[in-house]
Formats: structure tokens, C-alpha cells, sequence
């Protein structure tokens, strides 16, 4: 027990590194919290300090839940302690993800959590067996919802709400555990509260759109 309360305690500092503001302060003196969206993830980020460092801000968002996963749950859970095997990996990719949306070096003021909660399923895919069909069809998902429309936000919402459909659709096939389900509809329900005001701009017609370079 007192391995697994370790590694929650380093997954969520982990989490908690507020990449995009770093990388506000080093590349141009700002606090990235006062530009675009006032937003502290990769779209933000993109947007107000450029393509290079918003990938970059991307990239590292999304390492953050990968190596919670990944890596650092490998550390903490010795297999047959645990009769469910997936729990210890989820437990520490839910806690990067609250780091990074709640960072306790910004007065709990964090992101929205898409990137790390990305990386966090990469991680598990590697972990649970079948995993990687449900990460599959929710980067489609994803893509598909983006190109129609051409807004993160509506994008990350609808891929995060696909996410615990995919889940129990593939359920039985895949035999999943309970731990999963759950936290299919936790990370679901972490990305659609972090973007109601994204989705009141977005109703509003007054949500900008990224076109990536390719806008006509």
C-alpha cells in the first residue's frame, strides 16, 4: 500500500508540471494564462507561441500520462498482489491527469487534461490485453470530428464521450475489468467539465477554429 500512495504522489507531481506555462516563460517572458484561450494546454500553446513549442508542449503533455502509466506503475505493482492487474496503472494515470488539469504549482489552476489523458491511454493499451482497438477507434473518432469541424474542443468532447462506449461495446470480447469501466467514464466526464466553457463558445459561434496551416 505504501508503494502504491508513493506512486500516486509521483504521478500526480509529474502530472502537475505545467508544461505550456514553462515553455510560456522561457520562449517569450509570458504567463500563457493572459494569452489565446488563457488555457495552459497545446492548442493554447500553439496558438500563442508557435507550432514548434505547442508540439513540443504536446509531446511532453503526453508523456506525462505515459510514463505514469508505463513506467512508473511497473515500479509500484508486483504482480499477484493485485488480483485485478489493471487497477495500480489506471489509479496512477488518473492521478497524472488531476495533476495536470489541478497542478499544485499554479494554485490548482491546470489544464484541460486531453494530452496527458492520451498518453495515459497509450500507457494502458500497453498494459491491458485488447486495449489498443478502443484507443484506435477513439483517435478516429477524434480525427473524424476535427476535420468536420475544425475545433479541439468538439473533438476532444466527442472522442471522450466515445471513449467508455467503446469500452463496453468491447467489454466482453475483451474482457475488461471493472476497474476500467470506471475509469472510462472518470477521464469522460474530467474532459467534458474542463471544456464547458469551450462548448458555450462553441454554441455561441465564437469558439476559434485550428486549421493547421491548411485554412484556405
Amino acid at each position: 500500500m505504501a508503494r502504491i500512495i508513493t506512486g500516486i504522489i509521483f504521478s500526480y507531481l509529474i502530472g502537475s508540471i505545467p508544461t505550456a506555462y514553462i515553455f510560456g516563460r522561457a520562449l517569450k517572458g509570458i504567463d500563457i494564462r493572459d494569452f489565446g484561450s488563457g488555457n495552459m494546454g497545446a492548442t493554447n500553446a500553439l496558438r500563442v507561441l508557435g507550432k514548434k513549442a505547442g508540439i513540443t508542449v504536446l509531446f511532453i503533455d503526453i508523456l506525462k500520462g505515459l510514463f505514469s502509466v508505463a513506467v512508473l506503475s511497473s515500479f509500484v505493482f508486483s504482480q499477484g498482489i493485485i488480483a485485478d492487474s489493471s487497477i495500480v496503472p489506471i489509479i496512477l494515470g488518473m492521478s497524472s491527469i488531476v495533476g495536470h488539469n489541478w497542478t499544485i504549482f499554479l494554485n490548482f489552476k491546470g489544464g484541460k487534461g486531453v494530452a496527458t489523458t492520451f498518453g495515459v491511454l497509450i500507457g494502458l493499451s500497453l498494459k491491458i490485453s485488447g486495449f489498443a482497438a478502443v484507443l484506435g477507434f477513439v483517435i478516429l473518432v477524434w480525427f473524424l470530428v476535427f476535420f468536420a469541424f475544425r475545433i479541439v474542443a468538439i473533438a476532444s468532447v466527442t472522442a471522450a464521450l466515445a471513449f467508455p462506449v467503446f469500452i463496453l461495446l468491447l467489454r466482453e470480447a475483451k474482457g475488461f475489468q471493472l476497474s476500467l469501466i470506471c475509469f472510462s467514464f472518470l477521464a469522460a466526464l474530467f474532459i467534458v467539465i474542463r471544456h464547458l466553457p469551450n462548448l458555450r463558445r462553441a454554441i455561441q459561434g465564437k469558439e476559434q477554429r485550428l486549421h493547421l496551416g491548411f485554412k484556405k
